[in-house]
């Protein structure tokens, strides 16, 4: 059987896949596992029930899904803290902030709304291993805590959840945001109430778009999915910046004021330069994945700050961060960790800090964005192949060789097997872009016909660009 737990939780069409039962059964789960130990013993012996934070996106399965966990950890013994829709990096917060057990978001972040997902964090607000994922699962079919009369959970109301998270944004700001002009996509998602607030609260003048959810209309042609609207915002109100958020606000992309995309990659160049200036980024390192653009790596070296890669994923990125004391990693996709702050990717804390820069620089988003050069990234993925094959080709490693030999040093060449289908990735970075879509198609190609499934015959040795 595949492995229920994926690279951020559970997560599947709601009602169909993501049942209100399998909802009560996972927190069931999450209870008898996260309740181990030497902490909720103590709890236990002073007279008190272990606690949960729940919190959800405004997709409207997000309702009886919620019920269903609160009904899961309450008849578990776990008194339950709804604080209702809030961002899934809010969440993570007020769980080390009030010292919870763990936590609860219901999010599918930028995925449409039919979607939904599960998303468990640990004591701290940390996302959970691989191996206490297994064992949740694995209690699926296990026994489930019963206790009865007064040793059932309480479902209570986290009134001030948003309150505490707005106070620590703030506190997180190095420089107010005064004079700046704002346009805001919330992605009519969890962002939509607390990131225009906190943003006014920083002193920027706000323009807000995608920030009336429905319950149907998350991610629905806005957010950092959608970047058309917001440019055509920002350039409508001659707008300094554009920050955008997904569905449960731990992303965030960038549009300078004349309308271009900053992505992830320049956003964690112009924060660690910045961070380097004033002293605050440790070891002078910066946390970035395998798929991050060139120029990243060129401008982190310009600037004599060291980069770490890691897998692609934001808890590879933190897993990395946090084995090594560093304090800033993240994704071109805009999943921005800030460990000073935060122990997940926080889009709002991500565009503060972006916006303050601004202001503390004096400077305008593009002028910091050149920071970074970017490199012309053509991404081709290549389906229904032996995927597992890749590596053992050395017919794909020959037309790889030669690839590189004709970029050296102006580009790269990265192939990557998809983790949960036939299909490989073949990602190649070159000076310019005819150069990028040639090799990296013709790549493609040697992939596809070395590897292919459906292939009946032994193609024999090829070249790099014979078909």
């Amino acid at each position: 059987m595949p492995r229920l737990f994926g690279t951020d939780g559970v997560r599947g069409l709601a009602n169909r896949d993501l049942t209100a039962g399998l909802a009560l059964g996972l927190a069931q789960a999450s209870a008898a596992v996260l309740t181990q130990g030497r902490r909720a013993e103590s709890r236990r012996a002073e007279g008190r029930r272990p606690v949960a934070v729940l919190a959800r996106d405004p997709r409207i399965s997000g309702e009886f899904l919620a019920s269903a966990v609160a009904a899961g950890l309450a008849s578990s013994g776990v008194d339950v803290l709804d604080a209702g829709v809030i961002p899934t990096p809010a969440a993570a917060f007020l769980i080390a902030d009030i010292g919870a057990d763990f936590g609860v978001m219901i999010s599918a972040s930028h995925n449409p709304a039919p979607d939904n997902g599960i998303k468990i964090f640990a004591f701290g607000g940390t996302k959970l291993p691989d191996d206490v994922e297994d064992r949740i699962e694995a209690h699926l079919d296990h026994d489930k805590l019963t206790p009865i009369a007064g040793d059932v959970g309480r479902i209570s109301r986290f009134a001030d959840a948003e309150d505490r998270y707005v106070v620590h944004l703030l506190g997180t700001l190095p420089h107010r945001l005064d004079g700046i002009h704002v346009v805001l996509d919330c992605a009519n998602g969890a962002a939509a109430g607390v990131s225009p607030q906190v943003f006014t609260d920083a002193g920027a003048q706000l323009t807000v778009i995608g920030a009336n959810p429905n319950g149907l209309n998350i991610n629905d042609g806005v957010g950092s999915t959608h970047l058309d609207n917001l440019a055509k915002a920002v350039l409508e109100h001659g707008a300094d910046v554009g920050i955008a958020h997904d569905g449960d606000a731990d992303r965030c992309l960038a549009v300078d004021r004349h309308g271009n995309i900053v992505d992830g990659d320049q956003i964690m160049a112009i924060l660690a330069v910045s961070m380097a200036e004033r002293g605050v980024l440790k070891d002078r390192t910066l946390v970035a994945t395998v798929m991050s653009n060139l120029g990243l790596r060129r401008a982190m070296a310009a600037n004599d700050i060291r980069m770490i890669e890691t897998k692609v994923g934001d808890r590879y990125v933190l897993e990395e961060l946090n084995a090594n004391g560093l304090s800033l990693g993240g994704e071109q996709s805009g999943h921005v960790i800030m460990t000073d702050f935060a122990t997940t990717g926080d889009g709002i804390l991500t565009g503060l800090h972006l916006v303050a820069e601004m202001a503390r620089t004096g400077k305008p988003l593009h002028e910091l964005a050149a920071v970074m050069t970017v490199f012309p990234q053509i991404l081709v993925n290549v389906r229904g192949v032996d995927h597992h094959a890749l590596k053992s080709d050395e017919v794909i490693a020959a037309a790889v060789r030669e690839a590189e030999a004709e970029l050296g040093d102006t580009g790269r060449v990265l192939l990557r097997p998809s983790g949960t289908e036939p299909m490989v990735r073949v990602m190649v970075e070159a000076a310019d872009q005819a150069t990028a879509d040639r090799l990296a198609h013709s790549l493609a190609d040697v992939v596809r016909l070395r590897l292919a499934l459906d292939s009946l015959w032994d193609p024999g040795p090829v070249g790099a660009n014979e078909r």
